[in-house]
């Protein structure tokens, strides 16, 4: 189902053998957000005849059999993360498997960077979500999130393009498969999907359970005889899944604590509902048409939520630490009944992002390279 505009990306690049190198991190602390987006681009580039290879800085196992089943090979640095000696090792590294791009995310990487990365002859690909740099030497700044503007990158480079906006949203492939899919948005909202990040260091989880613990009680419920079914997703750096295995335990629900994923456009398909952290798993869910409640769980990612929320796409509950445990069930009481707000959720998430955006990014890569 992937749309006329592959073919001619295959066209062009059909013989490139190079690598894409990726320099990304992952942890409890970070997530697993800004290696999991540049996954979507590995998988555009290696789908036509290319290579990928992750730069890490700290090893992250349970996210290996993922890139071995990708095909992706992956290295570990030995550098802190973000500075003048994590630019060597990866411009040697770069140099030592003739990469094509070197594609960077991560807000500990900054300008002098990018620039040592220039300096080098390299071409680099810059993710910037809200424009954290004094300047910008790349070939490409890559910002798709909804109002992304010209104006947060006027310090760069005259070569330097920028790709923003939600055209240029980047979702793995197996979400591709559903995009032609039809959501049904039935009249009583049943089955919940929780997603809060791979890490939740400050545990939202937990206080989302204890909100959908009071709905079935709540006199004020929709629910009448529907049965509440519920899927807790937690990733492999959640430290504190044994409290939310036992909370779970303790609850008269039906519900599922879910580890290591595989299956998530799945989930998000059976799913009526969500309520997910903010960050790159909004655009997903906008992709699947599924309504979302979401709690921001970083400072990058509050004006985003504003704005999904002005726009109708998400209700956004604010910051964790001030969302209470009333707040969250008394918005889910609501719109788990409101089959009209929930249709014009889903019609506006899948309007905004149409899944071709990591095509996008990589053709005009590929553009570059000609």
């Amino acid at each position: 189902m992937y749309c006329s505009g592959w073919w001619f990306l295959s066209v062009v690049i059909l013989d490139c053998f190079d690598y894409l190198l990726i320099r990304a991190d992952a942890s409890a602390q970070i997530g697993m957000g800004h290696v999991m987006r540049c996954l979507a681009l590995a998988q555009v580039w290696q789908t036509h005849q290319g290579r990928s290879l992750l730069v890490m800085a700290n090893s992250v196992p349970p996210l290996e059999p993922r890139l071995h089943s990708e095909g992706i090979k992956f290295i570990y640095l030995t550098a802190q993360p973000g500075s003048l000696e994590d630019s060597r090792e990866t411009i040697a590294i770069a140099h030592q498997f003739r990469a094509s791009w070197i594609v960077v995310d991560g807000y500990q990487f900054n300008a002098e960077y990018q620039k040592q990365l220039k300096e080098a002859g390299l071409k680099v690909l810059f993710f910037d979500d809200y424009g954290h740099c004094d300047h910008y030497y790349a070939d490409l700044i890559l910002n798709q999130n909804i109002g992304a503007e010209e104006s947060l990158y006027c310090n760069r480079e005259n070569q330097t393009k920028l790709l923003l906006g939600s055209d240029y949203t980047l979702l793995r492939k197996e979400f591709l498969e559903w995009q032609i899919w039809p959501r049904e948005i039935k009249p009583i909202a049943t089955n919940i999907l929780v997603t809060l990040g791979g890490g939740d260091p400050d545990n939202v989880t937990l206080k989302v359970l204890q909100a959908l613990a009071t709905l079935p009680n709540s006199s004020r419920s929709p629910l009448n005889q529907e049965i509440l079914d519920i899927k807790i997703v937690v990733g492999s750096n959640n430290p504190h899944f044994q409290q939310l295995d036992a909370f779970c335990q303790d609850l008269n629900l039906s519900i599922k604590l879910l580890q290591n994923v595989t299956n998530m456009p799945e989930l998000m398909a059976g799913a009526d509902l969500a309520i997910a952290a903010g960050g790159s798993t909004n655009w997903e869910l906008a992709f699947m048409g599924l309504p979302s409640l979401v709690i921001t769980i970083a400072d990058n990612q509050k004006a985003i939520a504003a704005e999904l929320d002005r726009q109708g796409v998400i209700i956004n509950l604010g910051w964790h630490q001030e969302v209470t445990i009333e707040k969250i069930s008394l918005v889910l009481r609501e719109l788990i009944g409101d089959r009209p707000r929930r249709e014009g959720m889903s019609q506006k998430g899948r309007d905004l992002v149409d899944g071709n955006g990591a095509m996008r990014v990589v053709s005009e890569m590929v553009n570059m390279l000609a």
